[in-house]
């Protein structure tokens, strides 16, 4: 029987199922967008492809406004309208004779912007 030598181990280690790039992404680009890219990796000192990796990586996405939110800020917008009208009358009546609308209008402005800052609490987390 013939002695079998021990296998050499040595080279790259192989990599587990998740740190294996199997996935390819192709994206145009515009002239201007792809020279930026290009500027960026080289002024970085890595790769297009490693530079698209860390900006993926590193990037924070804003979710879109929900509806709620949404309508929040158009009712937000109207009662700014009557604020500017409320002001305009003000103006022409005088001070005190509007004073009254206005604290109304002022109170229901606060309670909107409490409801709009519970949401965006509630929507993160």
């Amino acid at each position: 029987m013939e002695d079998k030598k021990p296998r050499k181990t040595g080279g790259r280690p192989t990599k587990g199922l998740g740190e294996k790039r199997t996935y390819m992404v192709s994206v145009k680009m515009d002239s201007r967008e792809y020279f930026s890219l290009k500027t960026k990796a080289k002024s970085a000192g890595i790769s297009r492809s490693d530079f698209v990796r860390q900006c993926i990586v590193g990037s924070k996405i804003c979710p879109r406004l929900t509806p709620e939110l949404n309508d929040y800020i158009r009712k937000l917008s109207g009662m700014g309208n009557n604020l500017n009208q409320i002001a305009r009358r003000a103006n022409a009546e005088g001070y005190t004779s509007t004073r009254h609308e206005y604290l109304y209008l002022a109170d229901k402005i606060d309670n909107v912007i409490e409801m709009i800052e519970d949401d965006g609490k509630n929507s993160k987390g």
